[in-house]
């Protein structure tokens, strides 16, 4: 029976909320979401777990809290486009949110170089 996972931390929100504002320049709204998570390439049943949400630069991005100290996350411009920074889970929430936000800005630079748009607002 999967157990609980404990909410976002007030510290936890402003590692990432300090992240994100740093890689924009200003603040952005992060949204409160929940995920369903296999926690384990085995597992049957999903996982509720706790999450933050944003949009960017017509892209989505998604940090869920799979446990104590253990994190995921990836970003998608569609539903099929997805991306995961290669790294099933992290340890350390500042990691997993910078590592995240170097992969989309490589990509969005990739896009850009390719001649795709990207959406910016």
């Amino acid at each position: 029976m999967p157990h609980a996972i404990a909410p976002m931390t007030e510290t936890e929100r402003w590692i990432v909320s300090s992240a994100v504002k740093e890689r924009y320049g200003r603040e952005v709204e992060l949204q409160d979401v929940e995920t369903e998570i296999r926690l384990h390439i085995d597992d049957r049943e999903l996982t509720l777990c706790p999450g933050l949400y944003w949009n960017e630069h017509g892209c989505h991005f998604v940090l869920s809290k799979t446990g104590d100290s253990r994190y995921r996350s990836m970003f998608f411009y569609r539903i099929r486009d997805r991306f995961s920074t290669g790294r099933e889970e992290y340890d350390d929430i500042g990691d997993c949110v910078t590592t995240l936000l170097k992969m989309q800005a490589d990509e969005e630079a990739k896009r850009l170089a390719d001649g795709e748009t990207a959406g910016n607002s």
